[in-house]
């Protein structure tokens, strides 16, 4: 579709948004102001965004190469041992410093002009800083000091590593709430995560599409055949939603409930979500209870870009990374842990099946934000409706509900002034 080439952060060239969080307009998802105004107040903003894991940088030198918004950043680990993180960018030309996604390293060398830097993102060498033969050179006055690219504010939290380039952003801690924070703790608290597996996933659709389906509980045991059939997610089972204050981050859960499995409420409804299909190999769901409780599945997300999952002991985090105004990165990351016996670490990868571009759960949300793509092509004047549950932003014991989406744009607007 043709491109808007309004001027960013021009509210005077938009349509109105509409009162209130049950009416969200198409053009949100369609425009390129739109879409400058997220990477600069959102992504760039005061907020914490997902960087990778501590355990992609275990040694002194190691280093990942990864982004917030559409800035390049690396993330390396220090020969004190400490973790540390700075813009992919050369202070001299600009040029990325890190070419490849991860590595080990003492320094940091631009391809252009050989221009050096540390660990922590110092400059510390400049090719033919003298010049030759006494002609040339920089200037008496030039400080290596004083030209570095920007250096990140970190966060880590239970082996997750959160950056952002605003001195604005709060602690980690408030950022998430205690709610949000003991729900990662859940999960992750106490154990030594184990990479399994990566995948990217490339969304013919916004970022905000994905962000919406992982907080959207509603649509989860109708669009996933799989989720029903096999008794891992109904909306009749125990469970909920947790919204933070601000509405940004957000957790749906449901555990085991033997009288919902007996239910026939799908059936009645009449919904493609109740099958008679079966497992040839009916092993890929033999699991063990993950924390010790009956939660069967935790989707977690934090704002603006980051989920944690556990789908029975299918355990991943998703870095939701924007591409374009139709375009969206999803990085996968399965997740084991150093804790997990042989047995455990079976079930695992056998139930990594669950999730990824063709997991037999998640293999649908991969196509649903590209359908309302391109269903909403001309409809730019027109707005999605988020009327189920109610109209506030705000936590439930029903997951019949679009709370936590409307909480996403809550926290949308409250960052872009919408």
């Amino acid at each position: 579709m043709p491109s808007t080439t309004a001027t960013p952060a021009d509210p005077g060239l938009r349509p109105d948004w509409p009162e209130g969080l049950t009416r969200i307009p198409y053009w949100v998802f369609q425009r390129d102001d739109v879409f400058a105004d997220e990477l600069e107040h959102v992504f760039r903003g005061p907020h914490w965004s997902y960087l990778c894991l501590e355990a992609d940088i275990p040694e002194v030198g190691d280093y990942r190469a990864t982004f917030i918004g559409d800035q390049p950043v690396v993330v390396a680990r220090d020969v004190d041992g400490e973790v540390y993180a700075f813009e992919n960018r050369c202070a001299h030309r600009g040029a990325l410093l890190a070419l490849d996604d991860r590595g080990n390293t003492t320094d940091f060398t631009c391809v252009y002009h050989g221009w050096s830097y540390n660990l922590q993102g110092d400059l510390t060498g400049v090719a033919f800083e003298n010049g030759v033969g006494g002609r040339g050179g920089m200037p008496p006055s030039f400080c290596k000091q004083a030209h570095s690219p920007r250096k990140l504010r970190l966060a880590q939290l239970h082996g997750l590593v959160f950056g952002s380039l605003s001195d604005e952003v709060p602690d980690i801690e408030d950022y998430l709430g205690e709610e949000i924070s003991s729900r990662i703790e859940r999960v992750l608290g106490g154990r030594t995560p184990v990479v399994l597996g990566r995948f990217t996933q490339a969304l013919p659709n916004n970022w905000k599409l994905y962000m919406e389906n992982v907080k959207d509980s509603y649509h989860a045991s109708i669009l996933h055949l799989f989720f029903t059939t096999f008794e891992i997610n109904k909306l009749s089972m125990r469970g909920g939603i947790i919204v933070s204050e601000g509405g940004g981050h957000h957790v749906s859960f449901s555990a085991i409930d033997r009288e919902a499995e007996r239910d026939r409420a799908y059936a009645e409804a009449g919904i493609r979500s109740d099958s008679e299909y079966s497992l040839a190999d009916p092993s890929l769901l033999d699991g063990f209870s993950e924390v010790g409780d009956d939660v069967t599945l935790q989707i977690l997300s934090v704002f603006p870009g980051f989920v944690l999952q556990q789908i029975n002991n299918a355990v991943a985090v998703r870095q939701i990374l924007p591409r374009g105004v139709e375009s969206t990165d999803l990085h996968w990351t399965y997740l084991g842990f150093a804790e997990d016996t042989p047995e455990q670490r079976r079930a695992r990868l056998k139930q990594q099946n669950l999730v990824g571009p063709a997991g037999y759960v998640s293999m649908e949300d991969g196509c649903v934000g590209g359908f309302v793509q391109r269903g909403v092509a001309g409809a730019g004047s027109q707005s999605a409706l988020l009327q189920m549950g109610g109209d506030d932003a705000e936590s439930s014991e029903s997951r019949v509900t679009e709370a936590s989406v409307r909480g996403f744009w809550k926290a949308y607007r409250a960052a872009l002034g919408y």
